[in-house]
């Protein structure tokens, strides 16, 4: 690794995990390349200093002494604080990691992990979390609407909050309305540094976006059995008779 050069930190990360060593050498390896990294060991530590500050990215460990690293991104996510979330956890079970995208989670690396690997899946999620210009862009489909450089969604008049990951499922899958995506292409896309992780990932995100836009007359994402997944603009769903 090469040292960053003295200047504006490239993002703020607070890094909460109990484990000492493991606290001290991802927060070394963070400022060493250029982040402002600010590190706790208690869940109840984590939720105060976020409440006093604004961070760019959470590095959350899930086997917390206190408050489960998964109990407290549903916390942030039910408060609306969509900061982006990667877990870090001893645990591989399709379950336990299904329970963290659920509960709104972005990435999460399994320990150990080496530091090349923290380093490429935290620049990964903060790119993807981001807006690739400045320039004020709204896609539309039927009564959705989001906006790209505001990171802003409403069905309607009533404004949808989304967490990083499902911003970006969702304006994936506007910007290919009315096509059928494959489970392998949301992969590509949304998770856009060759996420080896499990397919499952996308079944719990188009689940998550489907209980925040879908609870109404008209849905708007469909399951094509075999295919993947379409969000279709009512002009192009089928009439029932």
């Amino acid at each position: 690794m090469t040292p960053a050069s003295p200047e504006e930190p490239k993002a703020s990360i607070l890094v909460v995990e109990d484990d000492n060593a493991i606290l001290q050498l991802v927060m070394t390896t963070l400022r060493f390349t250029g982040y402002r990294a600010t590190g706790v060991a208690t869940g109840r530590e984590a939720l105060a200093v976020i409440r006093n500050e604004s961070f760019d990215l959470l590095l959350l460990d899930v086997n917390l002494p206190d408050i489960d690293g998964f109990s407290i991104c549903s916390r942030l996510r039910s408060g609306g604080d969509i900061t982006p979330v990667i877990f870090l956890t001893a645990r591989d079970d399709p379950d336990d990691l299904r329970t963290g995208f659920t509960g709104g989670g972005d990435d999460y690396i399994t320990k150990p992990f080496s530091l090349e690997e923290l380093l490429l899946r935290t620049e990964a999620v903060l790119r993807r979390s981001r807006p690739q210009d400045t320039t004020t862009s709204q896609l539309i489909c039927g009564d959705l609407t989001l906006d790209e450089a505001a990171f802003r969604v409403w069905r309607g008049n009533e404004e949808i909050f989304l967490s990083p990951t499902e911003f970006r499922l969702l304006r994936y899958l506007m910007l290919n309305q009315d096509r059928v995506l494959s489970k392998q292409q949301i992969l590509e896309h949304v998770w856009d540094y060759g996420y080896a992780g499990e397919p499952t990932a996308v079944e719990t995100y188009i689940s998550y976006l489907r209980r925040k836009l879908d609870d109404r007359d008209t849905q708007l994402i469909h399951t094509v059995r075999g295919f993947g997944y379409s969000l279709r603009s009512p002009d192009h769903q089928p009439s029932r008779s």
